[in-house]
C-alpha cells in the first residue's frame, strides 16, 4: 500500500507485517522531505513511527482517544488520518499545524504545545467518558522528558488513586534498551497483564479470604513474596505500580508486533496502566540519529548533508545574553543561569561551555525554576533565568509570590517574546507584558536590538531587585545607522525627531517604526520615533514632552494590557491626550506561518501601519477645520 492511500487508521488493520514495515519506510521518507522544505519537528517524530502505526492499528480511532503530549511527535498520526494530500503545508500560513488541532481533524482530540499536560487532559476524558456510561479506551501518548515536569505527577497521582481505565505510554528515547527486554520480560508483562491471570488474582483473594484463620496470612504471604521478588525481575515498574498502575514493559518502541500485543493487553485491563515503550530519536534517518538534538526542532535543511539552509549573519539575542553574561560571570561568582530544559534553544549552552558548574538546568519545570531562583536570590547569589515567553507564562504565580513580592534579585531573560512563526498559537510570546506589567517591584525591560541587550543584561548584575528583559526570535542590529550609546532605566530613546506625529515603539518594533517612518515620508508626514526600551517603569518625563503631538504605540504583543494600555492609562491618569492609534495583536489566538506573513495577517507591515497613522491623522485634521 502507498502512503497516499492511507485515508483513515482502518487501512492499516488488513495490512501484513512486511506491508507495514514497508509504510514505515514511506512515512519516514515523507518526513524528512517535508521537514527539510518546512521545517518542524524530526527526530521525536522518526522515533514514534511504528509506536504511532501500532496504536492506530490496535485501538479504534476516533473513538477511542489519544492525547499527544507538547504534540510536536503527531506528525505520524496525521499522515495516517487522511492528511497525506495536505502534509506538504506542514506549519506553513493556512495549512496543517504542526501540533494537535481540533478543528483540523476529528482525530485530533485535544489540542497540545506545552508539556506535560497530556495526563492530566486524558484522565479528564477517561472521567468524562466513565460518567456518560462509555468504554472507549484513552492513551496518553508522553515523552520521558515530560515527566521533569511536575504537572505530570499530579496526574499521574490522581489517576492512580482515581483506579478509572487509562492507558499512559512513557516513550523513552534518551535510553538504550534495557538489559530485560528479552523473553522472561515479555513473558511476565503477558502473565500479569492478561484477562487469565487478572481473574486468577481475584479468585485467589476471593478464595483464601474466605478460608477461615489461615486464608488471610496466606494470602499475605503471597503478596508479599510477589512484591519481594517483581523488582528483582522488572526493576523499573515499582515507581509507577505505587502510584496505583499496572506496568508494562519495558518494550520496544521499534517491534511492531511487540507493540501490538502489548497494546492490546492493555486494551483489555481494567485500571490505569503504563506502558514503557523504548525508541531511539531520529530513527531512520542517520543525520537525527547521529544529532537527535539538532534535530528536535530543526528550520528547513539539505536532506543530504543534514546542513541548515537558513543562516543568519548575526548571533541569536539568546546567544549574545550568554555570552555577555558569561563575561560579567568571570568576575562575578554570585552569576548563576537557569533553563527548563532549553540550553540551547535559549542560548545558554554558550554560558555552560565555559561554566558548566554555573548553569543549571532543572528539566521541563517552569514553576521550579523560578522559586529556586528566589530561593538562590534569598541566599546570596545572582539568578538569571532564561526561557520562552510562552513557557514564562506557567510560573505566573511563583513570579508573582516567590520573587516580586519579596523583591528578591531574580532577572528572568524571556525568549521568543512576540510572533515565533511556524509553531503557532501555543508558541508564541504574546501574553507576558499583560502578566508582568501589573505585578509591583518588577522592572520590564525591551530592547531595540542586540546591543541594547548587552547593555540591559550588564545593567542587572547590579540591580538588586527583579528584572525581566523580553526579545523576538529575530536578531536585530540597528548599530551601523543608530549606534547604541548607554542604557538609563526608565529612559527613552529619541532616534527619530519629527513635527507631525510620534511613533512609540518597544522592542522589535523600533525596526518596524524605523520603515513606518520612511513610508510616513512618502505620504508627506514627518513622524518621531522614540525607542520605548524600558516598559515598566514608563518615561513619564518623555510623555508629558509628547503631549503637543499625536501619538502612536507599536508592540509585538496583545493589545490588551501591553505597552499602549499601559501608555493610554498613564495620560488618562495625567489628564494628556491618548494615543490616537495602537498597534498589537487583537483580541485573537494567531496561527502559524513565517512571521512576516502574519505581521501583514495582522496589519503590522510598515506600509499597512503608515496607512492607517495616514488616515488616523487626516481624520484628526479634518474634525479640526470642521
Amino acid at each position: 500500500m502507498h502512503l497516499k492511500d492511507v485515508k483513515a487508521p482502518a487501512d492499516l488493520k488488513g495490512l501484513s507485517y512486511e506491508e507495514l514495515n514497508d509504510l514505515a519506510a514511506q512515512i519516514r521518507e515523507e518526513l524528512v522531505s517535508t521537514v527539510a522544505q518546512r521545517g518542524g519537528h524530526l527526530a521525536s517524530n522518526l522515533g514514534v513511527v511504528e509506536l504511532t502505526m501500532a496504536l492506530h492499528r490496535v485501538f479504534d480511532l476516533p473513538r477511542d482517544k489519544i492525547v499527544f503530549d507538547v504534540g510536536h511527535q503527531s506528525y505520524v498520526h496525521k499522515l495516517l488520518t487522511g492528511r497525506y494530500a495536505l502534509f506538504h503545508t506542514l506549519r506553513s500560513f493556512g495549512g496543517l499545524s504542526g501540533f494537535p488541532k481540533r478543528g483540523e481533524s476529528e482525530y485530533d482530540v485535544f489540542e497540545t504545545g506545552h508539556s506535560s499536560t497530556a495526563i492530566s487532559a486524558a484522565l479528564g476524558l477517561a472521567r468524562a467518558r466513565d460518567y456518560k456510561g462509555e468504554k472507549h479506551s484513552v492513551i496518553a501518548l508522553v515523552g520521558d522528558g515530560a515527566l521533569t515536569g511536575g504537572m505530570c505527577y499530579e496526574a499521574l497521582n490522581d489517576a492512580g488513586n482515581a483506579s478509572t481505565k487509562l492507558i499512559v505510554i512513557l516513550n523513552d528515547n534518551e535510553m538504550s534498551i534495557a538489559p530485560n527486554v528479552g523473553a522472561l520480560s515479555r513473558h511476565l508483562t503477558d502473565i500479569r497483564a492478561s484477562k487469565g491471570w487478572t481473574s486468577a488474582k481475584k479468585k485467589v483473594k476471593s478464595g483464601l479470604n474466605n478460608i477461615p484463620i489461615i486464608g488471610k496470612p496466606v494470602y499475605n504471604l503471597i503478596n508479599w513474596a510477589k512484591d519481594a521478588v517483581k523488582p528483582l525481575l522488572v526493576a523499573e515498574d515499582g515507581f509507577f505500580t505505587a502510584l496505583g498502575f499496572h506496568y508494562f514493559g519495558p518494550i520496544d518502541g521499534h517491534d511492531l508486533k511487540s507493540m501490538e500485543r502489548t497494546l492490546q493487553l492493555a486494551r483489555e485491563f481494567d485500571g490505569p496502566a503504563v506502558i514503557h515503550v523504548m525508541t531511539r530519536k531520529g530513527y531512520g534517518y542517520d543525520k537525527a540519529e547521529e544529532r537527535p538534538e539538532i534535530f528536535h526542532g530543526t528550520p528547513p535543511f539539505y536532506v543530504e548533508t543534514g546542513w541548515r539552509k537558513q543562516k543568519s549573519s548575526l548571533p541569536s539575542f539568546g546567544k549574545t545574553m550568554a555570552l555577555e553574561l558569561a563575561d560579567m560571570a568571570r568576575e562575578d561568582q554570585r552569576i548563576v543561569t537557569i533553563t527548563a530544559a532549553m540550553p540551547g534553544g535559549t542560548g545558554l549552552s554558550a554560558f555552560q561551555k565555559e561554566f558548566p558548574d554555573r548553569m543549571i538546568d532543572v528539566g521541563i519545570a517552569e514553576e521550579h525554576a523560578v522559586t529556586m531562583a528566589a530561593g538562590m536570590a534569598a541566599g546570596g547569589m545572582k539568578p538569571y533565568f532564561a526561557v520562552y515567553a510562552t513557557f514564562f507564562q506557567r510560573s505566573y504565580d511563583q513570579m508573582i509570590h516567590d520573587v516580586c513580592m519579596q523583591k528578591l534579585p531574580v532577572t528572568f531573560m524571556l525568549d521568543r517574546a512576540g510572533l515565533v512563526g511556524e509553531d503557532g498559537a501555543t508558541h508564541h510570546g504574546v501574553y507576558d507584558l499583560a502578566a508582568m506589567l501589573p505585578v509591583p517591584n518588577l522592572t520590564v525591560l525591551a530592547p531595540r536590538d542586540l546591543g541594547e541587550l548587552r547593555a540591559m543584561v550588564r545593567w542587572t548584575q547590579h540591580y538588586d531587585a527583579p528584572c525581566a528583559i523580553r526579545y523576538g526570535r529575530k536578531s536585530i542590529d540597528l548599530g551601523e545607522k543608530y549606534p547604541y550609546a548607554s542604557f538609563t532605566p526608565g529612559k527613552w530613546e529619541m532616534l527619530e525627531d519629527g513635527t507631525d506625529c510620534v511613533l512609540l515603539a518597544m522592542g522589535s518594533m523600533v525596526a518596524e517604526a524605523l520603515e513606518t517612518r520612511d513610508e510616513l515620508n512618502k505620504l508627506g508626514i514627518d513622524a518621531a520615533v522614540v525607542n520605548c526600551s524600558t516598559v515598566k517603569p514608563l518615561d513619564e518625563d518623555m510623555l508629558r514632552s509628547l503631549a503637543d503631538k499625536p501619538i502612536i504605540t507599536m508592540e509585538e504583543h496583545m493589545l490588551t494590557g501591553g505597552f499602549g494600555s499601559a501608555v493610554s492609562a498613564f495620560c488618562v491618569d495625567e489628564e494628556l491626550p491618548g494615543p490616537v492609534l495602537s498597534f498589537g495583536i487583537a483580541d485573537t489566538f494567531v496561527q502559524h506561518g513565517r512571521r512576516d506573513q502574519l505581521m501583514k495577517y495582522l496589519g503590522l507591515e510598515p506600509e499597512q501601519m503608515a496607512r492607517r497613522i495616514s488616515h488616523v491623522l487626516a481624520s484628526k485634521r479634518g474634525k479640526k477645520h470642521e
